[in-house]
């Protein structure tokens, strides 16, 4: 019986905890900052959403600035129109899965289909292969290093626990406004339905939004998508 424990904890150890050192803690193999820019980069994850996703391409219109969403393929596949509309706008268009589902859970083989069905359907929609992939909570395995000839691995450097609606938009803005530098990948969401999040959540985020955009114009600061950073 400790043999079988053992083994069973050695293979989660190689299969989540190496990745996780290596990606979180390291930054090897992905991007988190990029330390010699002047420039910051918004990225948004989990939608598109019908609700929210049109309020925030709305605000960075606007505001003259481009950022990069991460979407969740089946939910690109039911508004494909906030899809076209990302790229006519000029905005990046990355993978988050076909489905809200993280890589720990599932075996090589079914991250690669998730990925490749995800790509094809931002394909038939945008006429563009995707090559930037957030995986679901910034979580690897350890085979997903074999994805890196085909894809390009985002996590981020700057977040604001916004996929909760606790402390607001002014959360949002104090941890932005107090936590953004030169360099930074800053995590955002467009949409609130997915595990352990609130769904109105993204209402603070497009609020606060609204001052910290104000305050990057200020400061002279240029927003610009993952491929420019």
């Amino acid at each position: 019986m400790f043999n079988i424990v053992l083994l069973i904890c050695s293979f989660l150890f190689i299969y989540w905890l190496i990745p996780y050192s290596l990606t979180a803690g390291f930054g090897i193999g992905v991007l988190k900052r990029k330390c010699a820019s002047e420039k910051i980069a918004f990225t948004f994850d989990d939608g598109p959403n019908p609700i929210y996703t049109p309020q925030l391409l709305d605000l960075l219109k606007i505001n003259n600035i481009k950022a990069t969403f991460f979407v969740v393929a089946s939910k690109a596949e039911q508004y494909p129109e906030l899809i076209e509309r990302m790229q006519a706008e000029g905005h990046l268009i990355g993978i988050h899965n076909y489905v809200h589902k993280s890589n720990w859970i599932m075996d090589p083989w079914m991250v690669r289909r998730q990925l490749d069905k995800s790509a094809a359907v931002i394909e038939r929609i945008t006429g563009e292969r995707p090559i930037y992939y957030r995986p679901p909570w910034g979580l690897l395995n350890v085979f997903d290093f074999f994805l890196l000839n085909r894809y390009k691995i985002i996590l981020w450097s700057l977040m604001a626990e916004d996929w909760r609606s606790k402390g607001g938009s002014e959360k949002v803005e104090k941890r932005l406004l107090h936590g953004m530098k030169n360099g930074d990948v800053i995590l955002l969401h467009d949409c609130g339905k997915t595990i352990g999040a609130d769904e109105e959540a993204p209402v603070n985020t497009i609020h606060a939004l609204k001052a910290v955009f104000k305050e990057v114009s200020s400061r002279g600061i240029s927003c610009v998508r993952i491929d420019q950073i």
